[in-house]
Parts: structure tokens; sequence; C-alpha cells
């Protein structure tokens, strides 16, 4: 296994799979996720339950009978917020609304955030670097860009990180000691949420917990919900949703469809809550209209 990693963590269900990938890969595990004003923050809730349900697992050694704990992950919230006004994007609190449809859509580009990556990337360029002078040890930057992001993200294209590195390496002595790790590059939704079910098996994680602990809707809906139970208590079930409308939302639901398996996030729309075979059923359409 490589030494150590720092893992770009948004909460989502792309960065979230990296971060299963880098705790098979390395030694330690710091994961950095950032708080700019995005309207869809629950991601970072569901990052921070990730991290803990993953830091709380007891590995059972099948010969001794004893419990082990795996390396914790070492987690950061980086807040960002102040940018919240200065930043013109549809996925900014304020902002316009996040368009429907497929990404391949003109309108989707209305979802880019100016320099988002770059501003990200230099704080995790420095922690990096700060964890390997510390050790003396290489540490990797690990990030989960991949092929269906290129076209209409600019620097999630391999050229932007290019010349991000060549900067990087120009403005900091001692920059050789941290290295790349992208291992969806040119992958897609799929082939990433294909790792992510290999690797709940291998770390022994159970699939539907760590992915219920996502959040990939740029649109997320929060019901306040409530009912009586036999005893006569109320009983509250209010909860963040995804919708199935966004093109984020659309890219994730048609990489589990072509799993085979549902998706365990909740789903609503203007209505309420949904089924799994009701988002099926809207986003094949969705994709079907694309593809025509």
């Amino acid at each position: 296994m490589a030494k150590h990693v720092v893992v770009s963590l948004s909460g989502g269900m792309d960065s979230s799979t990296l971060l299963l990938r880098c705790l098979k890969e390395y030694d330690t595990v710091t994961a950095i996720s950032f708080d700019y004003g995005q309207k869809h923050r629950v991601e970072l809730e569901r990052a921070q339950s990730l991290v803990d349900y993953i830091n709380g697992q007891i590995i059972l050694d099948e010969e001794s009978k004893t419990a082990e704990y795996p390396n914790n992950i070492t987690y950061r919230q980086i807040k960002l917020d102040g940018l919240v006004d200065l930043l013109d994007s549809a996925l900014i609190t304020g902002g316009d609304d996040v368009p429907e449809g497929h990404y391949a859509e003109e309108n989707m580009k209305a979802t880019v955030v100016p320099n988002r990556n770059k501003i990200f990337s230099s704080i995790i360029q420095a922690v990096a670097l700060s964890v390997a002078n510390r050790t003396g040890e290489q540490c990797d930057i690990a990030m989960g860009i991949h092929a269906g992001d290129h076209a209409i993200y600019p620097d999630c294209r391999q050229e932007f990180r290019d010349a991000d590195e060549f900067a990087f390496r120009m403005g900091n002595w001692d920059a050789e000691r941290v290295g790349y790790f992208t291992p969806y590059l040119e992958g897609d939704k799929f082939t990433i949420l294909q790792d992510g079910e290999v690797l709940c098996g291998e770390l022994g994680l159970d699939f539907n917990e760590v992915y219920s602990r996502t959040n990939t809707s740029y649109k997320p809906i929060y019901l306040n919900l409530a009912f009586v139970n036999n005893e006569d208590e109320i009983v509250d079930c209010s909860d963040w949703f995804s919708d199935y409308k966004s093109a984020s939302s659309v890219e994730r639901i048609e990489a589990f469809i072509k799993l085979g398996r549902p998706d365990p996030v909740l789903y609503a729309d203007e209505e309420g809550p949904v089924s799994w075979n009701h988002v099926v059923k809207e986003v094949t359409k969705v994709l079907e209209n694309h593809n025509n």
C-alpha cells in the first residue's frame, strides 16, 4: 500500500467511492470538504455521516476473534461560505434555478462554479504537502473527476490538471513529494459505482449504508413529514430528499439502473416522496429523449 493521501470529498457518489478506494490503497487518509455556499449543502451532512459510519466500523479477525479498528479517516470541513454572494453560479445560494435535463444540454453550463476546482485544489495541495513534509514520505492528492464531467466542466479536464500541477510545483519547495491519484479520470458514473460495489465487499461495508450517505442532487428537497404511531406519539420523519430531474441526479440514477440495484437515497418531487420505480420510469424517458 501507498502511504498517505488527501481526498477531496464533496459528499457525492463519485468522491465517496473515491474515499473507499483510498482506504483500500493507502495507509492514512485525510478527507477535505468545502462549504462554499452551495444550495445542496446537505452533501456536507452526508459526507460527515459517511466518515462517521466508516470510522465506527469494527473489523473482526476470524482466527483470533479479536476486534480491530481500521485506520480512522481524518476529516475536515473548510468554510468558504463568505464567497456566497460573490460567485455567479446556479449552484450557489441565491443564484438562478438549477436547470433540469441531461448534462449534454447547453443550459447545464449554468451549474459551473467559477474556478471551483482551482480553489479546492490549492487548499488540498497545501494539506498534502504539509503531510509529506511532516512525515518525510510521499502524499498523494485524490480527486474523483471522471469523463462525464469533461465536457461541461473545464476544470475537470486533464489539461487543467496538468497546468494546475505545474503551477503548484513552481510555487512550492519539495512539491515533488506530492503525487496525484485520479483513478476514474477515463471512467463514468457507472464504472465508479461498479467499483464502489466491489470496494464495499472488500472493506466489509454495507453498500446501502454507504450510498444512502451520499448526495448527488443539485436540487435537494427538504420535506417536513410526521405521523402518529400506534402509541399516539408523533414520529418525525423530516429529511432531505434527492430530486430526479436535475442533470446530476439523472446521471446518478442512470448508473444505478445499469448496475441493476435500487438507489438507497430517498427521492421526491413537488408532490412529495416518490418510489424508485417512479424515478426509473421518469429518468428512462429523459435518457430516451436524449438518445433520440
